[in-house]
């Protein structure tokens, strides 16, 4: 991941560096599926319309359009709905997804969905044009129970000590604590203020102080007041004192706290230090509507979320009939990103080849198939070799490739494999012979975490 890429923002992984990117697709799958989500597969495109329903995120979105199509059309603002973009996430092409299979789909709907996503933003470190992500949600007919908010954290804690990672933390907040308190305050466009607080990170505290009067018309002591609460992060429910001794009242906020408290304190029990109240979490995408998540790596701050995700009641809907659901979504890419640079996981070699079966002249090329064809029946992975050269070149061969295991066919109809890396040779029948289990696939080996 450190080469220079060709074309900015859409990375290439080399086959070595692509097995801990499937090991790390293939660990997401295992977790998800222990906790009975379904994977499904929306498509790749989706209406200019369809994604600019909610938030503010039109400057991001790759618009598709064909060489030959009249270039005056693209500009009319009026054809531009209709028009076709490749989805720059996955949650809302699932809110789509849901109320045109609404009939065929059991609720509570639980799915998790493993696909790249384009967003036009600057690419930097563990930030791409061209990305992988991986979602899970939950979703209601109607209603959702809240307990599904504390359970999706929990999930994504398991799903993220499974992979090499340094310590992570889940920062969780609420929408309805943050916008309860706004409105205590006096601050109306609660949306606005989301918006400011959710650059806290970026351009720090004064500068959103500015951002809330100048922009919002909010007075110094609103201001100060809603950078408090941001500043409130704790480990367990105390953040609800906290809260509350900043002397705001209202019932949403009422509403928010409890919400909040109750993820906590479960994941206070079952995952101690691993998810905390952090009233910063703000979220800028307009759909959010209670519970918010965003993770850390601890000492990769820097990096940005590689998890987040929250609470959504009305973007998908059909009539008088709502969906409301609960997501988060994993950046693969970015936390692939962080693995390969750190050398937090290597793949023990880069083809998942276990044999090379060696050529003695042209004429075995069709007896050295018979006896891959027989490995192949066990589940091991076998190449032969193209051309017969000397047996020195052919090893050579299989040793750039990282192929561990050599097969040599004798005039005599006998059989011998080499383990190239300690030069044991012993004799072995293809009808029954295997490599030790950790030789059979590539293996990933994981270095001690560290902050």
């Amino acid at each position: 991941m450190a080469r220079k890429a060709s074309l900015s923002g859409f990375p290439e992984l080399l086959p070595q560096e692509r097995i801990v990117e499937q090991h790390v697709l293939d660990t997401l799958r295992r977790v998800f599926e222990l906790h009975g989500f379904s994977s499904i597969e929306t498509r790749s495109v989706e209406t200019v319309a369809q994604l600019l329903r909610k938030g503010e995120i039109d400057k991001e979105v790759y618009v598709l359009g064909r060489i030959h199509d009249d270039a005056t059309s693209s500009g009319d603002a009026g054809s531009r709905s209709d028009q076709l973009a490749l989805h720059f996430d996955l949650t809302v092409p699932f809110a789509r997804y849901v109320v045109e299979n609404s009939g065929h789909l059991a609720f509570p709907f639980r799915r998790y969905q493993i696909q790249k996503a384009w967003r036009g933003e600057r690419p930097q470190d563990g930030r791409f044009r061209e990305f992988v992500q991986a979602d899970i949600d939950v979703v209601g007919d109607g209603t959702l129970a809240f307990r599904y908010d504390v359970e999706l954290a929990l999930v994504v804690v398991q799903a993220l000590e499974s992979l090499p990672l340094p310590k992570f933390r889940v920062r969780v907040n609420n929408r309805k604590l943050a916008e309860g308190f706004y409105r205590g305050l006096g601050l109306t466009d609660t949306a606005g203020v989301l918006r400011s607080i959710d650059k806290l990170d970026k351009i720090g505290p004064d500068k959103v102080s500015a951002l809330l009067r100048e922009e919002l018309e909010a007075s110094e002591e609103q201001a100060q007041s809603a950078l408090k609460l941001a500043s409130i992060c704790t480990e367990d429910s105390s953040f609800a004192d906290q809260v509350r001794a900043l002397g705001v009242s209202n019932d949403l906020l009422e509403q928010g706290i409890a919400e909040l408290s109750a993820v906590i304190e479960e994941a206070t029990r079952r995952a101690p230090g691993k998810v905390v109240a952090d009233l910063s979490i703000a979220r800028g995408l307009d759909y959010y509507t209670g519970t918010v998540y965003e993770t850390v790596l601890v000492g990769h701050e820097q990096l940005g979320s590689v998890c987040s995700g929250g609470r959504y009641d009305s973007l998908a809907s059909k009539g008088n009939r709502t969906f409301p659901g609960v997501g988060l979504s994993i950046g693969v890419s970015r936390l692939v990103s962080r693995i390969l640079s750190t050398g937090a996981a290597t793949a023990s070699r880069s083809v998942p080849s276990a044999v090379l079966v060696a050529l003695t002249d042209e004429e075995s090329w069709s007896d050295a198939q018979d006896v891959a064809a027989k490995l192949r029946t066990r589940g091991i992975c076998v190449e032969v070799a193209g051309k017969a050269e000397k047996f020195g070149k052919q090893i050579k061969y299989a040793d750039r490739r990282g192929i561990p295991f050599v097969w040599f066919t004798s005039d005599d109809g006998t059989h011998e494999v080499k383990d190239i890396r300690s030069g044991i040779q012993t004799k072995a029948d293809p009808d029954l012979w295997s490599p030790p289990a950790e030789d059979l696939l590539p293996t990933i080996s994981s270095a001690e975490p560290t902050a």
